[in-house]
């Protein structure tokens, strides 16, 4: 099982329950009953996903009266961002370098229109 801090945020991440709890705590704190609610699963089994939110330092948890509210804890998301924005710069340099080539085999095309015919005829079945 993983233990450093961004794998332990994906693990938790990994499940829609889970997924769906966080968004609902961006609302509000809530308690395991209400965060059980919207699902077809019992509250233990909410409980354990807690549990993994919780490792995962996603949730903190605190007791009020005799409700046991879970709280969203958003920092570890802010380090997943951090750890996601290169890719993000990998994607954006990949996209440009494709719209560069498309850009340089439009102008290449309107350059030379009787090749573009050619091309056209040949795919068509004439030539």
């Amino acid at each position: 099982m993983a233990t450093d801090p961004l794998s332990l945020v994906f693990q938790a991440l990994a499940d829609p329950i889970r997924r769906a709890i966080l968004t609902r705590l961006t609302t509000g704190d809530a308690t395991v009953a209400e965060l059980a609610e919207p699902f077809d699963v019992t509250q233990p089994a909410i409980s354990r996903h807690l549990k993994v939110l919780e490792t995962a330092g996603l949730i903190s948890r605190t007791r009020r009266a005799t409700a046991r509210l879970s709280h969203l804890e958003a920092e570890p998301l802010r380090e997943v961002t951090t750890w996601l924005a290169r890719y993000q710069r990998f994607w954006d340099e990949s996209h440009e370098r494709l719209d560069e080539l498309l850009a340089a085999l439009q102008s290449k095309r309107q350059d030379d229109p009787d090749r573009t015919e050619a091309v056209t005829e040949k795919g068509n079945g004439h030539g």
